[in-house]
């Protein structure tokens, strides 16, 4: 008596195996194209000329979700503030005291003070605003003042 066993070639070991082969051939090609066109999607040039909807954006979407902004960012609109209602000293003065009680904001030190020194030369003029300076953030108020003046 013969017993017939099945015998595998090497060409038939079923669909997992093509369906495999198939992701290992496709599927870079769409990761590739996808990462290609998200990159293309982003405006590169920080221009706001042509606005992509995102997410994060609650006022395009219509929702009524607020959003938060970043503590440096509010650190700035108040000092600017302080600023054109008393003098640059006063917000040079909250601004290192602001440095010192959260350290986390002391890598914005800088930019926040170059723009605390643009705006006082808008207000007060060049030679009155760098009569203000003082040696907070590496003296990157009186950077500010020297650059809007120019």
């Amino acid at each position: 008596m013969k017993h017939s066993t099945t015998q595998q070639t090497r060409r038939g070991r079923g669909p997992a195996r093509r369906i495999g082969r198939t992701l290992a051939l496709v599927l870079p090609v769409v990761l590739v194209l996808s990462g290609t066109l998200a990159v293309t999607r982003v405006n590169w040039s920080g221009n706001p000329s042509n606005p992509v909807l995102t997410a994060a954006d609650a006022s395009v979407a219509g929702t009524t979700r607020s959003v938060s902004r970043a503590p440096q960012d509010v650190l700035r609109d108040k000092l600017l503030t302080e600023l054109q209602e008393e003098n640059p000293g006063v917000a040079l003065t909250h601004l290192q005291q602001a440095v010192n009680g959260r350290p986390s904001l002391a890598r914005h030190c800088g930019s926040i003070a170059r723009a605390l020194g643009r705006a006082a030369v808008r207000i007060y003029g060049p030679t009155r605003a760098q009569s203000y300076a003082r040696p907070v953030c590496d003296t990157s108020f009186a950077t500010g003042v020297a650059a809007a003046h120019r």
